[in-house]
């Protein structure tokens, strides 16, 4: 018996099930803005695509320059980062977008004089600070830095690489307690023996990190991608897959939405059978809707807690 399969569904997810809200090629990066918008990254295709609370699918932006994981600060605005994989034109940077504006900022293309391999997942904790993954996944030709690492953009703008190896392979998913007090990242290495791990870290007042612990381990399945906190604390995490790649993953972990406490407990799946699910944003208008990027499409379903997001959008 797989115990992974036998984890329970939240309540209201079992109530809703699960739809796909569109489809298109491969997706990633959703981010909910407070009107009920949801913005995701169409990365094959080179744009951001915007669901708007109405039902209508538009594009937002193409090109996108390979825009990957996305989320909102405090104030709203939409932050980006552009990568390098699925194809040329990728921006290799950290951009923001003034919704109500439309002003278009890049916040930062290099560290140390070297370009960033391919900015993957961002979050914003309480205080404003922006948290930003760097690894790079397939081609590496190019690379102009060996560190593939975990960065923060203070609110003044200044850059400072806080995660590297051996504290971590390969940053992935990323997420932080809006209380700015606790990082969570994802260490997933597509190599045999690879990294499959959930890390949590303690910030201090600056934003740096300690105390590095083990949440949870998928290996030797595929291991997380991107994730999310809700306000008790759980983080949900796109994982698992049903076809492996090659040797260094199995099918042992499937494809789904894993939901764990902050000990390190698995309290539920959200089956969802697709490949590759990538990632999700809590949104709607009591913040207990989520929307799942996986393969093609954009999956939409409900569970039982609000989620923790920098934008004040629900009460608490």
């Amino acid at each position: 018996m797989n115990q992974y399969t036998q984890l329970p569904l939240p309540a209201a997810a079992s109530a809703a099930g699960t739809t796909a809200a569109a489809t298109l090629a491969f997706t990633e990066g959703p981010a909910c803005d407070a009107a009920g918008n949801v913005y995701f990254s169409d990365i094959i295709n080179n744009r951001i695509m915007k669901l708007a609370a109405d039902g209508g699918l538009s594009v937002f932006r193409e090109p996108s320059h390979r825009t990957n994981g996305q989320t909102f600060d405090q104030q709203g605005r939409l932050y980006h980062c552009e990568g390098a994989e699925f194809g040329p034109e990728g921006g290799r940077r950290v951009t923001r977008t003034d919704l109500a504006t439309g002003e278009y900022v890049v916040l930062t293309d290099r560290y140390e004089g070297a370009r960033y391999n391919a900015p993957n997942d961002i979050c914003v904790d309480g205080r404003g600070r922006v948290y930003f993954t760097d690894p790079r996944y397939g081609d590496r030709s190019d690379m102009e830095m060996r560190e593939e690492g975990v960065y923060r953009i203070d609110p003044d703008g200044r850059v400072t690489r806080i995660l590297v190896q051996p504290t971590i392979e390969r940053p992935n998913g990323i997420a932080v307690t809006q209380d700015s007090r606790r990082l969570y990242a994802i260490d997933s290495c597509p190599l045999v023996g690879g990294a499959r791990k959930v890390w949590a870290f303690d910030l201090d007042e600056a934003g740096n990190p300690s105390n590095q612990r083990l949440v949870y381990d998928f290996a030797p399945g595929r291991g997380g991608d991107g994730m999310r906190l809700d306000q008790a604390g759980n983080l949900y995490v796109a994982a698992g897959i049903m076809a492996p790649r090659g040797p260094q993953e199995t099918p042992q972990v499937p494809p789904g939405i894993y939901i764990i406490a902050p000990e390190g407990k698995l309290v539920g799946r959200i089956p969802v059978y697709e490949d590759l699910l990538t990632n999700l944003a809590f949104g709607g208008k009591d913040g207990r809707t989520i929307y799942i990027t996986a393969g093609k499409s954009l999956f939409t379903t409900r569970v039982d807690v609000p989620g923790q997001v920098a934008y004040p959008r629900w009460a608490t």
